[in-house]
């Protein structure tokens, strides 16, 4: 079996993967907490702490990691370009997301986020292990392929520029509170001239063991508050870990969506990037 018969989309229910628990082509990824990994996870799953899926820097805290960590990050996932990885969190999806991003970021497109994560699996019933997940070494790793990068990540320069010519749609994730400059998280607050806002957790169902809300509802809201879903999109929060699922958003909807992952960290610590506080004109 291939992984290409394992006929997942971008976002998968539980009882999808019940059946291919084990299987030596899936890898499942675990992001909750430390203290909910080590108490109970899906069977087989491997737990990643976040702090992988990131770089630092001085201004910036969620930068995509240097060519180095990312193939370390590959060897620990230890994965082929047969196997299919489903990723999975305590949080509704934000940090999965933010995962499934980088993959896609390397050229790895196998990849399904598992709608609801842990909440919803165990709402079904679904068998759990306190195990640490032990793996046998691949023998053909998947090689990482950054050429195509720039289609899923945009950089400041680049999109100084396009705020400059109002040549963008921006999604702004964050809370309103960040939004309008009301609280700070970094030097300055307030949002990238024209971004709109729709915080993250908006598209989730907190009375439905944090799936998704349907698609077509996400949508509707998009559109009412003037995104134009035939145009590209930039999707940012503060540190591109709550815009791991607004990306993911975006794929599903068919969405030319990229992320900028120096986000709000870096665009609101410089001085001299553009900034507006208070609400919205719209």
């Amino acid at each position: 079996m291939t992984a290409t018969t394992f006929n997942f989309g971008l976002l998968i229910e539980a009882e999808q993967l019940v059946p291919f628990l084990g299987h030596e082509k899936l890898r499942i990824v675990d992001l909750s907490r430390n203290s909910v990994y080590e108490q109970l996870h899906i069977p087989h799953a491997l737990h990643v702490k976040p702090r992988l899926l990131v770089r630092q820097e001085e201004q910036a805290s969620g930068l995509l990691p240097d060519d180095a960590a990312l193939q370390t990050f590959i060897e620990y996932l230890n994965i082929s370009p047969e196997h299919h990885v489903v990723v999975y969190d305590d949080e509704g999806g934000a940090w999965a997301g933010r995962l499934i991003w980088n993959l896609h970021c390397l050229g790895f497109y196998n990849t399904s986020l598992l709608n609801g994560g842990i909440h919803a699996w165990l709402a079904a019933g679904y068998p759990t292990s306190a195990d640490n997940e032990k793996l046998t070494k691949v023998e053909s790793l998947f090689n990482p392929n950054l050429n195509n990068i720039n289609q899923y990540r945009i950089q400041y320069s680049e999109l100084l520029e396009k705020v400059q010519q109002q040549n963008i749609q921006l999604w702004d994730c964050r809370t309103e509170e960040e939004y309008t400059g009301q609280r700070l998280a970094a030097r300055r607050g307030g949002h990238i001239p024209n971004a709109i806002h729709f915080e993250w957790s908006t598209a989730i169902n907190r009375q439905n063991h944090l799936k998704l809300h349907p698609l077509e509802r996400t949508q509707q809201r998009l559109e009412q508050l003037g995104f134009q879903l035939d145009q590209p999109v930039v999707v940012y929060c503060q540190s591109h870990h709550r815009s791991g699922l607004a990306y993911i958003l975006g794929r599903l909807l068919d969405w030319n969506v990229q992320a900028y992952d120096g986000a709000w960290s870096e665009w609101g610590n410089r001085l001299d990037s553009p900034i507006i506080t208070g609400e919205s004109p719209a």
